[in-house]
């Protein structure tokens, strides 16, 4: 009986760790770091003018490192530096948080700027 109980405690102690270079990797496509920065360029930005363009990235990725380009269309008059201050963070937070990459630059682009004065006049007249 002894020799049956023995046999299973060596089949229990057998699983060890696999060194992590021969565990493999997983690896985050571009396109999906992209669709990470562009929604959180959306969040940073709030709420659109109708005619604005949602914003949209595109990332290089080397190793766990991504590099970030967001394209954006604000609102005028705002503070531009703050408004990109606030996608640069929110777009290296959610990166950061959802994939663990560095992201050591965030470049903004704003495309374009819409006059709020002139979205608010059109609302009035049509109301």
């Amino acid at each position: 009986m002894t020799g049956v109980n023995e046999g299973a405690a060596e089949v229990r102690d057998a699983p060890t760790a696999v060194p992590a270079g021969e565990r493999g990797a997983t690896r985050i496509a571009d396109r999906v770091v992209a669709k990470i920065a562009a929604q959180a360029a959306r969040e940073a930005v709030g709420v659109l003018h109708p005619d604005a363009e949602r914003p949209h990235a595109t990332v290089v990725v080397h190793h766990d490192i991504a590099r970030v380009r967001v394209h954006v269309e604000l609102d005028y008059p705002c503070d531009i530096g703050a408004r990109c201050g606030q996608v640069r963070h929110q777009v290296v937070q959610r990166v950061r948080g959802l994939t663990g990459m560095a992201v050591p630059e965030v470049g903004v682009q704003v495309e374009r700027l819409h006059l709020a004065a002139e979205y608010g006049a059109r609302q009035r007249r049509t109301r």
